[in-house]
């Protein structure tokens, strides 16, 4: 039987702990070769400017996600990103789940950002800057203090009154986007900027940047400064064709974020590091999966 698992479902299932640790993985497979994942498709809506993208992966399911992205939608006060995921059986083909993938989404690209920052940031470090206050800011800070110890964390958007109400969520401090980052030792970019929000004069030397919005070939989170730090990626094919932070620079691509989990190539650690995350479909459907596993066992336990 299809299982049908909405965000409530979903949110009590899935937990940072687990999901951590299979994105880990599924970097790992990808960077491998163990994955086919193709380019995802790109439709554009214009007007009113939104996007649909398409993507299918194949690993130890098949998955397609299906993910809207709608800048205008922070002024309506509709979520910008909205996702269904569809499951299938790898042996089969037969459907096996489909799922909202809204907190999928926002749980996995921060879950893959912890992977990335427990390996590439300081030990030690104890101060988190984040530029956005959107669902992926405040999951990033959820996934992100699980993998070190943050004493001072530090908020900045484009509209003061989401940093606001965001950092007092948190426990945080709404600042300029200068004073968040100056003396930080980890940062997250999480807007919808089309223009590069992030200054590389202001970096820590040493310091590791997580780099999640600007999805578009024409968009830029992050300056020509910053992007001269050691870069990683999710996927190369995925970043030369789709980032704009990585096309529009020319930055060289050090590795994939799964060849420096496995050890194939140094971290770098200790070095200004740059972590462009464009997302991928084997990340959706891993995190499926496990939902999916999740949920069947919690089936037979209430059988």
């Amino acid at each position: 039987m299809t299982l049908f698992l909405d965000r409530d479902h979903i949110r009590r299932l899935l937990c940072m702990e687990d999901l951590i640790p299979a994105m880990e993985q599924a970097l790992k497979d990808f960077s491998a070769g163990c994955v086919q994942q193709p380019l995802r498709t790109v439709l554009a809506a214009e007007p009113p400017g939104g996007y649909c993208y398409v993507m299918p992966a194949l690993a130890d399911a098949i998955g397609v996600k299906i993910v809207t992205l709608y800048p205008g939608n922070a002024e309506k006060g509709l979520p910008t990103h909205m996702a269904t995921i569809f499951l299938m059986d790898r042996e089969t083909g037969a459907p096996l789940a489909v799922m909202d993938g809204g907190l999928i989404t926002e749980m996995r690209t921060a879950a893959v950002s912890a992977a990335a920052t427990r390996l590439l940031a300081a030990g030690d470090a104890k101060v988190l800057a984040i530029l956005g206050s959107g669902a992926q800011a405040r999951s990033h800070y959820e996934a992100l203090r699980l993998v070190r110890d943050f004493e001072d964390v530090r908020v900045w958007s484009r509209t003061p009154a989401h940093a606001q109400a965001f950092a007092a969520d948190i426990g945080a401090r709404a600042v300029s986007a200068e004073e968040a980052v100056r003396g930080a030792d980890v940062v997250v970019t999480a807007t919808c900027a089309t223009e590069p929000v992030l200054k590389g004069e202001w970096l820590k030397p040493g310091c590791h940047v997580n780099a999640v919005g600007a999805p578009r070939p024409d968009w830029r989170e992050l300056d020509d400064t910053v992007m001269e730090s050691v870069l990683f990626v999710d996927s190369r094919t995925g970043a030369l064709a789709e980032s704009g932070d990585v096309i529009l620079s020319g930055a060289p691509v050090y590795a994939e974020i799964g060849e420096a989990l496995a050890g194939k190539v140094p971290s770098r650690q200790g070095e200004t590091t740059v972590f462009k995350s464009l997302g991928m479909a084997v990340e959706d459907v891993a995190a499926a999966s496990l939902v999916y596993r999740l949920a069947c066992a919690r089936k037979s336990e209430g059988n």
